[in-house]
């Protein structure tokens, strides 16, 4: 049965500064009807308390502890296994990475750099995971849709760094399992009784089915024609959020 929603940021209810059409009457609608709702994303080039304000600029009604971010994932691994970070990640984070020791490292994090991916830094993490510090990553996204179109995200410099170090990262936000489960556990539901709605039909709604619970794919954001045969089986299709937020609604406690 479907008694909570995961939903992606953007690409899924806005782009940029602005809701996409119907998307904040439809966000609303859950909570109206009293169903369980985890903000979820790796986006790692604003803090959960920037995402927070952004959000209900734009009209979403969002309790701050209701976003659910792969930084703050990173954070919770840091602080279980007492790692100092190297911070590869964009200037606007570090605050979510407050009071944590850095000085020796003994592991690199990979966000969204942005124009922080520049040689001398990513040399310097590689040299540090040649001396046996580890791999953490917000994600393995390969792009996002940004202001102006298609842009890279954290995915494909984490490769360079398995590729050049020859290890794998230790993944902390989508598509790990464990960050969905982990969400789910946040809203007291089964997997099973959660679904994920987003624009990527890989990182959000694939991972997500292979994890356990629903996934729906929404035909906007970075979503290109095609998408649709990634989404694996037992995947979905809806032509937005709006759509997909009314298949919820009309499945609420019962089997989809």
């Amino acid at each position: 049965m479907i008694k909570g929603v995961l939903l992606d940021l953007s690409g899924t209810i806005h782009l940029g500064p602005n809701p996409l059409p119907g998307a904040v009457a439809a966000v609303g609608s859950l909570e109206k009807r009293g169903i369980p709702v985890r903000f979820v994303t790796n986006t790692s080039r604003r803090t959960r308390d920037t995402l927070y304000r952004d959000l209900n600029e734009m009209g979403f009604n969002i309790p701050r502890e209701h976003i659910f971010t792969a930084p703050l994932a990173v954070r919770r691994y840091l602080e279980l296994h007492s790692l100092r970070p190297y911070l590869l990640v964009h200037p606007n984070l570090f605050a979510d990475f407050q009071g944590i020791p850095r000085e020796n490292p003994n592991a690199v994090v990979v966000g969204d750099a942005e124009d922080d991916f520049s040689y001398e830094k990513m040399n310097e993490a590689f040299r540090l995971l040649k001396q046996g510090a580890k791999l953490l990553a917000t994600g393995r996204t390969r792009y996002f849709e940004g202001k102006d179109g298609l842009e890279l995200d954290a995915g494909p410099y984490v490769a360079a760094l398995e590729y050049a170090a020859q290890m794998s990262a230790v993944v902390l936000g989508k598509p790990s399992a464990d960050f969905f489960l982990e969400a789910a556990e946040e809203l007291g539901l089964h997997p099973s009784e959660c679904v994920m709605i987003g624009d990527d039909p890989e990182t959000d709604v694939a991972a997500a089915v292979r994890a356990g619970l629903h996934g729906i794919l929404v035909k906007t954001g970075k979503y290109r024609e095609g998408d649709e045969k990634l989404v694996g089986d037992g995947g979905m299709v809806a032509r937005d959020v709006v759509a997909a937020i009314e298949w919820v609604l009309d499945r609420v406690g019962r089997k989809p």
